[in-house]
């Protein structure tokens, strides 16, 4: 037996980066199954009708890789692509994500075909924690911040406000 999926999520930005952040490489390995504290390894995204995409993550020496192919590409509205279901290379589902301007905001909804009902709520779950992870990274791009590379980890620093005076002071003292 299969389902179909539906997540819903509203961002405080527009469209075209909400959209931009599903094809662009650089932001996609951040957040696209990625998890904050483990960006995608290999990213490659050829976002076209009848291109590919793969992202690549590499945890304790295991592979896991995320794959499909681009079905329809409507800028800034909707993305539909195929995926490979983890661990079951060889089943393709389909998902569908739609983004409906509102006003400065963007209103993003998910759906994810053919899923074996065994996995649904597992799928479900870490949809829902990655469309997070887009919004953090949404949230992110509008304060400056570093990408620093360690042999075993990589992180993005944002900037730290410290709060300088008695409690409610409004003094503010920014540092990279």
């Amino acid at each position: 037996m299969r389902s179909a999926l539906r997540v819903t999520k509203r961002y405080g930005a527009p469209p075209e980066r909400v959209f931009d952040a599903w094809i662009d490489p650089a932001i996609a390995g951040t957040w696209l199954f990625a998890t904050a504290s483990r960006p995608m390894a290999r990213v490659q995204i050829d976002a076209r009708v009848g291109g590919a995409f793969r992202l690549v993550d590499e945890q304790d020496g295991q592979v896991i890789e995320y794959a499909g192919e681009y079905v329809e590409i409507s800028p800034y509205r909707r993305l539909v692509f195929t995926l490979a279901l983890e661990n079951r290379p060889h089943e393709m589902s389909r998902v569908v994500v739609e983004i409906a301007p509102l006003k400065a905001r963007s209103n993003l909804t998910l759906v994810h075909e053919n899923v074996p009902a065994d996995m649904a709520s597992r799928l479900k779950a870490r949809w829902i924690g990655i469309l997070y992870g887009l919004g953090v990274t949404l949230d992110s791009s509008n304060l400056p911040s570093e990408l620093f590379f360690e042999t075993q980890c990589r992180f993005r620093v944002s900037p730290i406000d410290y709060r300088i005076g008695p409690p409610g002071s409004t003094t503010i003292r920014s540092e990279p």
